[in-house]
């Protein structure tokens, strides 16, 4: 029942909300013609696939206050209001892209579909039977394109696969699952290797997409992990003060490092390869150290959950804690709850990929590649 509540209702709002999300101010030029995008990645990203899978609430947000910001109700995505791709697809003059798992609205995928699963991995093996991990989430986009093939015909389809935009934002569950789980993972490989095998899961399937057709790619790089409010809960928890957990933004540092060199070797190799890869890790660190120049007030507790920095995953009361806090005012916060941004982090990092300059966002920002 509460699926179908949630299914129910986000039919309206997809229709609402692509009438009456407000223009942004960003200056520069848009498409001539609609450039379809499709969306692969974790609950940074996921807007409802999980609630139609075989799952725990830990994977999911269909429930408050998940939503209030901007929709006003929960929508599946991990956040107060909107999440990156929903302000991508704004700039882009694009409706809001729907989830795939949601069928019902197959007759979009010409402006694209977004296959994101809350607590996916690159790879299979992380919180497996729970999500849907990357190698899925191309099969899904593989099915997704012979539905265009039905639809529209073999050279629509065709112009559709390579004129699209494919955003990529996944591997944070890949270094934080097993810390969570207790898993031996870390014991079994030397870190650089276990990274090499999930930086060559991404980069696998950006390949197999190139193999499909698909030409342009947005990518990002990974956030200081061991700065999120759940990793300063369990430094806390640990005995410490609440500083940042080294030990796991160490793996995310050589995540990018390996991504960013692996890109590079593609736009090399394969033909007319083009990629905007997003330093989340700076922008990240540049807003804990001046919060204010952002608009933000606090960059260390989230704004909803419990227990230190409220960063026990309690938001909502469906994980197992039923008490939980709530701020006055999520856009004071970069984070919402304990894992995620709020709406309004989401939109900075959303306009500096859009229109970053290559420091932050190269070889190409969002916009060209929408402009290409």
């Amino acid at each position: 029942m509460a699926n179908s509540y949630i299914q129910l209702h986000f039919v309206a709002l997809f229709f609402l909300a692509s009438l009456t999300i407000p223009s942004n101010c960003l200056p520069g030029l848009y498409p001539k013609a609609p450039v379809a995008l499709f969306v692969f990645g974790d609950s940074l990203f996921d807007r409802g696939n999980n609630d139609f899978i075989k799952t725990t609430t830990t994977f999911q947000a269909n429930f408050p206050p998940y939503g209030e910001t901007f929709f006003k109700l929960p929508t599946g995505s991990f956040t107060d209001g909107r999440i990156i791709p929903d302000f991508i697809a704004e700039f882009a003059k694009l409706s809001l892209i729907p989830p795939y798992l949601q069928t019902a609205y197959h007759e979009f995928l010409t402006n694209g579909v977004n296959f994101a699963s809350g607590g996916a991995g690159a790879l299979a093996e992380t919180n497996t039977g729970l999500v849907i991990d990357l190698k899925m989430q191309f099969k899904n986009f593989r099915k997704a394109k012979k539905h265009l093939r039905l639809n529209i015909g073999k050279r629509a389809a065709k112009r559709v696969v390579k004129n699209a935009v494919y955003l990529f934002g996944i591997g944070s569950n890949d270094y934080l699952s097993p810390l969570t789980n207790n898993s031996s993972i870390f014991k079994l490989y030397a870190p650089q290797d276990y990274v090499a095998m999930v930086v060559g899961n991404i980069t696998s399937v950006v390949q197999k997409i190139h193999r499909e057709g698909g030409r342009k790619f947005g990518i990002l790089n990974l956030g200081p992990l061991g700065c999120l409010p759940r990793l300063r809960a369990a430094n806390v928890a640990a005995g410490g003060n609440g500083e940042c957990v080294e030990q796991v933004t160490a793996l995310a540092k050589l995540h990018n490092v390996l991504l960013s060199q692996k890109l590079q070797l593609l736009q090399k190799r394969l033909k007319d390869f083009k990629y905007s890869y997003f330093d989340v890790f700076a922008a990240s660190i540049a807003t804990v150290q001046n919060p204010s120049k952002f608009g933000f007030k606090e960059v260390k507790s989230a704004c909803c959950g419990s227990g230190p920095f409220r960063g026990y995953f309690s938001c909502g009361g469906k994980r197992g804690m039923k008490e939980y806090e709530l701020c006055d005012n999520p856009k004071d916060y970069l984070f919402f709850d304990a894992n995620h941004p709020t709406e309004a982090a989401n939109l900075q990092s959303a306009e500096a990929m859009w229109g970053g300059p290559p420091n932050i966002t190269g070889p190409y920002n969002l916009q060209s590649l929408f402009l290409l």
